[in-house]
């Protein structure tokens, strides 16, 4: 399970030891985490790992649910991959709201200004017929 660490280079990170005593947890506990997809940690650019506040707090959460709630890793996994998803849904959701509530107020004020101006808005349904035009002949011109 990849998680996506976006930060800027003034994001405070941890190297893995004070990751580890942050979480209340063995160094090698975290390496093992991460070869196994809980925590993906920023790696440096000689393969060192950086641990975010949030990747600390994600392994807080690990630690609780395995020690506390005796939930195994693989349990764990689908735990965490299943609350991003359902935070990236909300997300997703949440925009789409405020899309729908732009659009209902656009509707309004076209609406309001359409009532302004004379005449009005009405339904014309659609019609199957078809119909026939030929042009009309020009009358100037004498007909033989």
């Amino acid at each position: 399970m990849a998680q996506q660490n976006e930060h800027s280079e003034h994001t405070e990170v941890y190297v893995i030891s004070v990751a580890a005593e942050l979480a209340g947890m063995h160094a090698q506990t975290l390496r093992a985490y991460d070869r196994i997809g809980l925590v993906t940690p920023q790696r440096t650019r000689g393969g060192g790992r950086r641990y975010s506040p949030s990747d600390v707090e994600l392994l807080r959460k690990i630690q609780k649910l395995s020690q506390e709630d005796g939930v195994n890793l693989a349990g764990i996994k689908a735990i965490i991959e299943l609350s991003q998803e359902n935070e990236r849904l909300r997300q997703a959701n949440d925009e789409l709201h405020e899309d729908l509530t732009a659009l209902e107020r656009e509707v309004h004020e076209l609406r309001r200004s359409a009532g302004r101006k004379r005449g009005e808005i009405v339904h014309v349904p659609r019609s199957t017929a078809v119909v026939a035009w030929e042009p009309r002949r020009s009358r100037s011109r004498p007909q033989h």
